[in-house]
């Protein structure tokens, strides 16, 4: 793989982070910038290294240890230093990877790359050189709740008691998400804000990242 800090004026990756149910998919498919969905970098069921609720209730799906962190950068590095890569598809209701996909930014300087994980590779992605801004999704948490469950429910991820478990726990915690999303480098916003600070990227060029 090419190293990314030897390409000058490479495409830079947005890490576009927040609590599930916040809006990522809608903000990032109004951005008009390519998208990479690192939810697709999910371990698969039966990995032995996934993380377990207590009580024996299951997954902890919501803990960064369900994700394949290292195959997320790579696909970023990738992305940025050739502009195509090659990224799993995911099945949240299977917990599995059913196929594969070529996403290619066709000239873009910019790319999205969303899921409640991002801020997790904040630090990699800038120490790279591949990052022009991290932002953490913030709402109303009654909100990002509702939008949560009736998201899960349509789409059937999962049971529905598994899904208002999993909504009660993440409603609790969801001004700890942001906090540790916060610490980890990503800037905590609404909605609008967060769509300026995207269009103000495309307008001024990948060149220099914020901090």
């Amino acid at each position: 793989m090419t190293d990314p800090r030897d390409i000058s004026r490479s495409p830079r990756v947005i890490l576009l982070t927040g609590p599930s149910g916040s809006g990522k998919s809608r903000l990032s498919a109004r951005s008009g910038l390519p998208v990479m969905r690192l939810d697709d970098f999910y371990k698969e069921a039966g990995d032995p290294t996934l993380p377990q609720l207590p009580h024996g209730m299951g997954v902890d799906w919501d803990s960064p240890a369900s994700w394949d962190a290292d195959a997320a950068v790579a696909a970023v590095c990738d992305l940025c230093a050739t502009g195509r890569t090659t990224v799993p598809l995911y099945d949240i209701a299977l917990s599995a990877r059913v196929g594969k996909e070529t996403l290619s930014l066709d000239g873009a300087r910019l790319f999205i790359a969303e899921g409640i994980f991002a801020a997790d590779i904040v630090a990699r992605c800038r120490e790279l050189g591949l990052l022009a801004d991290a932002i953490c999704l913030r709402g109303r948490p009654s909100t990002t709740f509702r939008r949560r469950l009736l998201r899960d429910l349509r789409e059937g991820r999962k049971s529905a008691s598994f899904l208002l478990r999993r909504g009660w726990r993440l409603l609790r915690a969801e001004g700890a998400i942001v906090a540790r999303h916060r610490e980890l480098g990503a800037y905590p916003c609404a909605r609008d804000e967060a769509a300026e600070r995207i269009g103000r990227l495309r307008e001024a060029g990948p060149a220099r990242s914020r901090t």
